[in-house]
């Protein structure tokens, strides 16, 4: 048996309090005196503060103060999707003296990067928690996809996360007057966003993105081949992640990333990197859509009917845009595609939600007429199985 001069409750308050008097190495990963005041009831428990940074099959990695320990999620495996621990959270696992260690508890999520698992499923799936930025990588290798930047957008939006468009392999774009004619069509489906043009190869753009990500935490967003670990590479300044080529014929790659890990940059924050994305839907993303949208937001309040859609009412301040010209017609396009898909997600949210409320009231009054009968001697009560 492992023994110790100090007492699991004593390791982790001097762990905490020294953040108190100078920088706690969990500073470095985003811990802040928030955070330390939220977890104070779980440090009088024994427990230590941690930052998951990979998750993979029902255990995790998560760096704490006195270094990366491998934690069982097996005491906060919930069965809604959207609350499993995931690459960012903050969680408090066992002390040192513990053989296995568990993950006893999730913090507060501040911020959860989520998307719809499948256009024709309403089940939302979180990518990252706790993030600050989220970068779309998109790659000028192939044609540019607006609709498809519109999509991550949204969901960055929704998230909490200030979004960033990175173009990749600018390098591929020798023309300046080319490269900012593409510039100009992102920025204008991607209004309040930052746009910039990166080629991770040779170091270009890659100290202004390091920059403009600061000191927080950054998720990196984007489909495979769009260069999203080569630029990882370049923002922690060593090979951290693994680069395959991609195809020469559609400029798409195989899945390099497999899991989503958290890496510690070299001028402060940390950056998630994540597997690449095939489908992007969205996921209760209202706010998110009218955001990236913000024109058209704009436009609406010019029209007759308060729920005016945009269509063929008359006064429609919307249509008159794109009559005149103020607005292109993809974007309106889009707009209504993108309504029309989160709308149908939240519906179907909201009938699966329905439906387990009926199976659960359906599941409490079978138990509770098994009850009665028991009670009145008419056979054996049985507890309804669990869920």
């Amino acid at each position: 048996m492992h023994s110790s001069s100090v007492s699991p409750a004593s390791s982790a308050s001097t762990s905490l309090s020294s953040s108190s008097g100078s920088p706690s190495p969990l500073a470095a990963y985003g811990w802040d005196a928030d955070r330390e005041t939220e977890f104070a009831p779980y440090a009088e428990r024994g427990l230590l503060p941690g930052r998951v940074v990979r998750v993979d099959r029902g255990l995790c990695d998560v760096v704490t103060a006195a270094g990366v320990v491998r934690a069982d999620t097996e005491f906060v495996v919930p069965r809604d999707p959207l609350k499993v621990v995931c690459t960012g959270d903050w969680v408090a696992v066992d002390p040192e003296d513990a053989d296995p260690r568990y993950v006893q508890t999730l913090l507060t999520r501040r911020t959860a990067f989520v998307r719809s698992t499948s256009s024709k499923r309403s089940e939302g799936q979180i990518l990252a928690a706790n993030v600050d930025h989220a970068v779309v990588a998109m790659s000028l290798a192939v044609e540019l996809d607006l609709g498809r930047i519109e999509r991550f957008l949204a969901l960055a939006w929704e998230s909490g996360a200030q979004p960033v468009v990175v173009l990749t392999k600018a390098d591929l774009v020798p023309d300046p007057v080319a490269l900012s004619y593409l510039v100009e069509d992102v920025e204008a489906s991607a209004p309040g966003v930052p746009v910039l043009t990166v080629c991770a190869r040779d170091g270009d753009g890659v100290d202004e993105l390091a920059a403009l990500l600061g000191r927080g935490t950054s998720v990196l967003l984007g489909a495979s081949g769009a260069g999203k670990s080569t630029l990882a590479n370049a923002l922690v300044g060593e090979d951290v992640m693994g680069v395959q080529a991609t195809r020469d014929m559609d400029g798409k790659g195989r899945h390099t990333t497999t899991t989503r890990n958290l890496l510690p940059l070299p001028d402060g924050g940390v950056l998630i990197d994540t597997p690449g994305l095939r489908g992007v839907g969205l996921y209760d993303a209202g706010t998110g859509v009218g955001q990236v949208f913000a024109e058209i937001e704009e436009f609406a309040r010019d029209c007759r009917f308060h729920d005016c859609a945009h269509e063929s009412e008359p006064g429609c301040g919307v249509r008159a845009a794109l009559e005149d010209g103020r607005l292109p017609t993809r974007r309106l396009e889009s707009y209504h595609k993108l309504v029309r898909e989160n709308q149908w997600i939240v519906a179907k949210s909201d009938a699966r939600m329905r439906a387990d409320v009926r199976q659960d009231w359906k599941r409490k009054q079978a138990a509770g007429r098994a009850a009665g009968e028991a009670k009145r001697g008419r056979g054996p009560w049985r507890p309804a199985p669990p869920r």
